[in-house]
């Protein structure tokens, strides 16, 4: 007889469905529950909330943890299970329909006070709420709470708005009334501020400091990492938590499909445990497959959090030299003053200089150049501003190409705002021996360090050393100038692939 023994977990079916908000796997919430004492779970009076759950994953966890740590102090099972579901665990859903899932997958109804609710509440949330708002509009057009963008989110009564509860109130405390020992989940993580294109600004950054302000004992939450570098709205987020010594733990993904199979997350994803009891160095685990690296250190050691434990004493060697960066050669955003979508035109004429853009070279007057007009008559490099990685995630190997288009330009050659240019030259030597140096293994590494997106900027390249460019450079010229063992050797070339 053939066997049926294959049982899925519906929610780990539910988190590989791509969504705005990226559902979490149960093994990814079982890793952050595993976190924190687990003798919180022993405890009849440890409170738990997930305030903005989306299946109810945490919760359910949380719930059989419990269950099996309070056999001894509630024998008797029905008590037990009534007890932690009124006593101990709470919920905030996204969405009407989060709401249903999580109150299905919590209490097997989408009613909690139905028959069918293992659990009978008074009210049909239980202790899962869900509340639709609107947002608030300032004059810019804007939500005061969250910055979304009125014209993307004010739709009428019928959509739904994302107008998340938890984060749209000056007083979270006034939600539940209660103080919790435990926040934890996986909140939000953008929402469209009306910008060009895709333009999105982060939001999960007020998720975390919203939750702080409810002062639990342990906040466990798992995010994109890119605010390890900063960045679009996450500046002021960045410089707190990198300063913030009650992080005891943070467990990072460069490759965020190894938390979130089905979802693309540029810059990888992470998740921290915040104890308000520890003020110390904080454990660093890097996951790279099934390579897997920790040490205990500072955050704020530098202004860029350094994601990869193996590349602090790297990163050192190269600090002790006291060498500029090539950060000073490389340009600002746009720097001809061109947008993206200009196209200049075909025909060539003597006032002319060539147009680079994404979609082949132009003409364009050189006298409707206003800006980088020193860089016209000289050699540089041009490089696209977007990673080769276009997802933010490595190939199957876990290494990084990190740059994609990169070559040598002439004098009288200008680019759109796709590209970034680095150098200014007489020579066409010393713009050669650049470009070698920025295709070496070692140079695109020392930049990966400071990339938490797909985007390059200038201020990318800060851990990058300046070179003599009267010579090429090669990765064993460099080796030997920073005096790299063996091992930093190995961790660098297993991390970077080779320049086609």
């Amino acid at each position: 007889m053939e066997r049926h023994d294959y049982n899925p977990d519906v929610l780990n079916c539910l988190a590989n469905l791509s969504n705005d908000e990226v559902k979490t796997p149960p093994a990814v919430a079982i890793r952050m529950l595993d976190l924190l004492p687990q003798e919180l779970f022993r405890s009849p009076k440890t409170t738990f909330l997930d305030p903005f759950t989306k299946s109810g994953v945490f919760l359910r966890e949380i719930v059989k943890r419990l269950d099996r740590g309070l056999e001894k102090v509630i024998p008797d099972r029905r008590e037990r299970i009534d007890h932690i579901l009124q006593k101990q665990v709470f919920g905030i859903a996204t969405t009407e329909l989060s709401a249903h899932l999580s109150r299905r997958t919590l209490y097997c109804s989408k009613d909690a006070s139905s028959q069918y609710s293992v659990s009978r509440f008074a009210t049909p949330d239980g202790n899962l709420r869900y509340r639709p708002l609107r947002h608030t509009w300032s004059t810019a057009g804007k939500c005061i709470y969250c910055g979304a963008s009125q014209g993307v989110y004010d739709r009428g009564d019928q959509a739904e708005q994302y107008a998340y509860e938890f984060i749209h109130t000056e007083k979270p405390k006034n939600l539940f009334n209660m103080k919790f020992d435990v926040i934890i989940g996986n909140p939000p993580y953008q929402m469209s501020d009306g910008g060009n294109g895709a333009s999105a600004k982060p939001i999960y950054n007020l998720f975390v400091e919203q939750s702080l302000k409810l002062r639990p004992t342990y906040l466990v939450m798992i995010t994109p990492s890119r605010w390890f570098a900063g960045g679009k709205g996450l500046d002021d987020f960045r410089n707190k938590m990198l300063s913030d010594k009650h992080i005891k733990v943070l467990v990072d993904y460069a490759n965020a499909k190894e938390c979130f199979p089905g979802n693309s997350i540029g810059g990888g994803v992470s998740y921290f445990l915040w104890d308000a009891t520890w003020n110390g160095k904080c454990k660093v685990v890097n996951i790279n497959g099934e390579n897997k690296n920790e040490t205990n250190r500072l955050l704020n050691e530098y202004p860029v959090f350094i994601r990869f434990n193996n590349a602090i004493n790297i990163v050192n060697r190269v600090k002790n030299k006291g060498e500029k960066s090539i950060e000073s050669i490389v340009s600002n955003r746009n720097p001809f003053g061109l947008s993206s979508k200009e196209r200049g035109h075909n025909e060539k004429t003597k006032e002319d200089v060539e147009l680079i853009t994404s979609q082949g070279v132009f003409n364009i007057k050189r006298t409707d150049i206003h800006q980088g007009i020193e860089l016209l008559d000289k050699y540089k490099v041009l490089i696209s501003k977007v990673t080769a990685e276009h997802a933010g995630e490595p190939d199957k190997e876990g290494k990084f190409k990190v740059l994609s288009r990169t070559e040598v330009i002439s004098p009288k050659v200008v680019c759109t705002d796709s590209y970034l240019i680095i150098g200014g030259f007489q020579t066409e030597k010393e713009a050669e021996s650049l470009y070698s140096y920025l295709a070496t293994r070692f140079a695109r590494f020392m930049l990966l360090l400071a990339v938490s997106s797909i985007n390059l900027s200038r201020d990318k390249f800060q851990f990058v050393p300046l070179q003599d460019f009267s010579h090429p450079w090669t990765d064993e010229m460099l080796y030997k100038k920073y005096g790299l063992d063996p091992k930093e050797i190995e961790f660098i070339e297993g991390m970077i692939r080779p320049m086609e």
